[in-house]
This record gives structure tokens, C-alpha cells and sequence, in this order.
């Protein structure tokens, strides 16, 4: 659908006048480019979407097995209540056979008759209850889903939020994409940083402040900004040691443009450095090198709700 609308914009425009500029014609172009990105980065998405659907319905399906374990304990001790409530049957019933003999002997049977009573009785009030605590279970089993389920959706709408807001930065060394729970916003030094530099170029200072619009509307998200290098050795001069201050400093950098935004909740940033520590890619080539120099923002949706969850359950 999304191809087919830009083909109709571009036939539309090329349609409207024949003195259509080159540039505006290289803009179609490239905003058809990019949306067939669009339309693969989708595909990778709804990929991750059903790895992470398949691991919680195995969590699920976990969680019903130790339910119906329960269940079928419970299903036993309730067969033995049937069972002496049988045993009870036949005692009251030798009960009034006795009544009819000694006193010594119907006193006897009453008193065993009000203990076997009383540990009928204690018996059903520990059913009663245990079927009240795997009821509540159940109860807080579907409530958690749901909310793993809302999690979830959540975070691929910031995805998809994300994705549309940086569309013009991808293929210039941004990615956007969701796994884990997660939502992972990369960005290769060649769109920030001069080499050995930490300072932010226009272009890439725009993606971030980009970044930062879509942040300020999510505040309750924890935001780990992480600068990452390759192994080659800090050969530049000044305040920078090594590979670790590079890093450090440029993670930093980026936490001071996303502070910019007076939106953005600040106790939920974090710059971190990694150093050649966090490879993506093997650094024996030109190429892994240019992948592991870069900034990896990760976004996290608040869990304390799950956890809280979790933990009354368990």
C-alpha cells in the first residue's frame, strides 16, 4: 500500500506539469527509497514480534502446566474428602446401630465420631482455601498477560514512532529496531563524530534532537545511552586517555543534546561508555570497524508493574 501511494505521488507530480525540477524529482525518488526500507525494517520487526510472541506463549504454556498441576492436586484431595465422607457415612450410620447398646459404647463413638467430624471439617476449610489461592493465581496469570501484551504494543508503537520520526536518517548509519522487550536506536560515528572527535555534526545533531521529540513524549521510558569504539588505540591529544574516555565522552555528549529538551525526564538517562568491549562485528575489516564505532540508545519500557506482578504470584 505504501508503495503504491508513492508511485501515485510521483506519477501524479510528473503528471501536473512537465517542468518538474530535478530535485523534486530525486526527492520522489529518494522518499520511494525509503519507504521500501520502511517496508523491510516492518518485515524484520514483525519477525522479532513472533520470536518474542513464541517465548511468552512458552512462558504461558509454563504456567498453565504448573496450574493444572495444582488443579489435579486439588482434584485428589477432594476425592479424598468424597472418600471420608464415605468413612463418616458408615460411622454415623454404626452410630445409630450403637445407640441402641451400652452408654459406655455410644459415648465412645460420639467422641470419635466429633474427632473424625472435626478433621472433616478442618480438611474442607483447607480445600476451601486452597481453591480461593489458585483461583486468585489464575486471576493475576490473566492480568499479567495483558500486561506483557500492553507492554509490548507500547513499545512497537515507539518503534513505529521512532522509525517514522528518523526515516530520513536511515541509511545514513541509523537504525531503529525492537527486540528483547526493547527498542534499540543505533547510530554509526560517521553520522555523529570527525574521527578521534567527540563533538556532534549538524547532521547528526538533528537526528538526536529528532530522537529527543519523541522521548519528551515518552517519559516514563529509561534511556541507556552507550558509546561504543573500535580496537584501534586513541591517538588523538588533550583531555581523552583512551578508548574508554572516547566513548564515555561521547555518550555524554549526546545525553547533553537529549537534555535540551525540557520534556525529557533527566533521572531516566544514563551515558555510558563501552569502549571496543561491545563489538557488533569482527574488527579484522574496514568495514566491522566503521559498525562498531557508534552510539547504541536503548530504550526501556517501566517494569516495576510486572515485577510487582511477579512477585504476588510467586
Amino acid at each position: 500500500m505504501i508503495k503504491k501511494a508513492s508511485i501515485g505521488l510521483l506519477l501524479l507530480a510528473l503528471s501536473t506539469t512537465s517542468c518538474v525540477s530535478k530535485k523534486i524529482y530525486n526527492d520522489l525518488e529518494t522518499k520511494y527509497s525509503d519507504l521500501k526500507k520502511e517496508n523491510r525494517a516492518v518485515a524484520d520487526e514483525n519477525a522479532e514480534l513472533q520470536k518474542a510472541k513464541n517465548q511468552l506463549e512458552l512462558d504461558r504454556d509454563s504456567l498453565n502446566k504448573d496450574l493444572n498441576a495444582t488443579k489435579a492436586d486439588l482434584a485428589k484431595q477432594k476425592a479424598d474428602l468424597l472418600a471420608e465422607q464415605k468413612k463418616y457415612k458408615v460411622l454415623e450410620d454404626s452410630y445409630k446401630a450403637l445407640e441402641k447398646n451400652s452408654n459406655d459404647a455410644l459415648e465412645s463413638n460420639m467422641a470419635k465420631n466429633r474427632d473424625l467430624l472435626a478433621q472433616l471439617e478442618a480438611k474442607s476449610k483447607k480445600l476451601a482455601e486452597e481453591q480461593a489461592r489458585l483461583d486468585k493465581t489464575a486471576n493475576r496469570l490473566n492480568e499479567l498477560e495483558a500486561m506483557i501484551a500492553a507492554k509490548e504494543a507500547a513499545m512497537r508503537k515507539l518503534k513505529e514512532t521512532l522509525s517514522k520520526a528518523l526515516n530520513g536518517f536511515e541509511g545514513k548509519g541509523l537504525t531503529v529496531e525492537q527486540k528483547n522487550g526493547k527498542v534499540y536506536v543505533s547510530m554509526e560515528n560517521k553520522l555523529l563524530f570527525n574521527s578521534g572527535s567527540w563533538a556532534v555534526g549538524t547532521e547528526g545533531r538533528k537526528a538526536v534532537v529528532e530522537l529527543a521529540k519523541v522521548l519528551g513524549d515518552n517519559p516514563d521510558l529509561s534511556v541507556l545511552i552507550e558509546g561504543h569504539t573500535d580496537d584501534d588505540p586513541y591517538a588523538g591529544s588533550g583531555p581523552i586517555a583512551d578508548n574508554w574516555d572516547l566513548s564515555t565522552k561521547r555518550a555524554t555528549a549526546i545525553v547533553n543534546i537529549l537534555a535540551e529538551n525540557k520534556k525529557i525526564n533527566k533521572q531516566k538517562l544514563t551515558a555510558a561508555g563501552r569502549s571496543e568491549y561491545s563489538p557488533l562485528a569482527s574488527n579484522a575489516t574496514p568495514e566491522g570497524k566503521a559498525k562498531n564505532r557508534r552510539i547504541e540508545i536503548i530504550l526501556t519500557p517501566r517494569l516495576d508493574e510486572i515485577a510487582e506482578m511477579l512477585n504476588s504470584i510467586n
